[in-house]
């Protein structure tokens, strides 16, 4: 682990400890594994501990770890790197914050769309830090006109801390795009899957956002603003970050509960990047299954249930 979160630094020093340990036993030869043994349980026991009590704050650092996997790695891991993308709007230019093209799913074509971060900082610049313009929409709708053209199903991975909200984007009509997806995806004839893989910010996430199943990583975040900024609307500071995350109920468990999403995905303990391999495949497993319910239904059924979904979300029968 090359970044630890701060109440991640308990960790770091077990880490650390079962690490020297072997580095003594190797060099001098004595047997260390009694020892090392101890460590990795009080280590296993700590990270329980530490992860079965995270406040909605946490949660939300976790979506934004640095280590944590983005949408290509997802799309890679899933299809067995057959990915092949497909690029730009046909009207502007391509978007790299949004990127999407088919792949294999266990031999089965399917359109893969998501938003990119960025692994570094100079990947993450040039990914515009996962923030689309109009022409990422406008380009992830083409993709998903294309897939309902051939009759594929359509799986979408939602991270952004929101769109674009430069001059130039709503010059070009942001605001027109993420509302033009938000209709067409609910009409859509194929199966669509949407899986927030990290944050869920706003519009920007709602633009590839409305399927017939939409669900959360364990450790990921959905809001129509983040902390910070609702902190700084109310409190006029982002100091008050962490209650702010408290009274929205951004967490995957607030929105299961408000059922404002249909599933929330199970992460390996500590984290998505703690453990990629096994995260790819937790995703990779509800894939196919989301994929066997949704496939015996017709295309009429699928919109029908589509719209009534989302028609009452929000309806409060006090």
């Amino acid at each position: 682990m090359s970044t630890y979160l701060d109440f991640e630094e308990p960790l770091k020093a077990l880490e650390e400890q079962i690490e020297q340990t072997r580095e003594i036993g190797n060099s001098t030869g004595v047997d260390m594994s009694d020892k090392i043994r101890d460590l990795e349980e009080a280590l296993t026991k700590k990270t329980k501990e530490i992860f079965s009590k995270l406040t909605p704050w946490q949660r939300v650092q976790l979506s934004r770890h640095p280590d944590r996997p983005y949408t290509l790695a997802y799309i890679n891991a899933i299809t067995g790197f057959s990915f092949q993308e497909l690029h730009g709007d046909r009207t502007v230019k391509d978007d790299k914050a949004m990127i999407g093209g088919f792949g294999l799913l266990d031999g089965r074509s399917v359109m893969f769309i998501g938003q990119q971060k960025g692994i570094n900082t100079k990947m993450r610049q040039y990914r515009n830090f996962g923030m689309p313009n109009p022409e990422g929409y406008r380009k992830a709708l083409r993709l998903m006109k294309l897939a309902e053209k051939f009759n594929k199903p359509i799986v979408t991975f939602i991270d952004t801390p929101g769109a674009f909200p430069g001059l130039e984007a709503e010059e070009r009509g942001q605001g027109e795009a993420i509302a033009r997806n938000i209709y067409e995806m609910m009409q859509l004839k194929v199966p669509v899957i949407c899986i927030i893989i990290g944050e869920g910010a706003s519009g920007g996430a709602l633009g590839i956002g409305v399927g017939d199943k939409v669900v959360m990583l364990e450790n990921t975040w959905y809001s129509v603003i983040s902390p910070e900024s609702c902190s700084s609307i109310l409190w006029r500071s982002w100091d008050f970050k962490e209650k702010a995350a408290e009274a929205l109920k951004l967490t995957s468990t607030d929105m299961k509960r408000l059922k404002l999403v249909d599933d929330v995905i199970e992460e390996p303990l500590a984290g998505a990047h703690r453990d990629q391999e096994a995260s790819f495949q937790n995703v990779k497993d509800k894939i196919i299954q989301y994929l066997n319910e949704l496939d015996p239904k017709k295309p009429e059924q699928r919109i029908e249930e589509r719209i009534e979904k989302f028609n009452s979300m929000g309806v409060w029968n006090g």
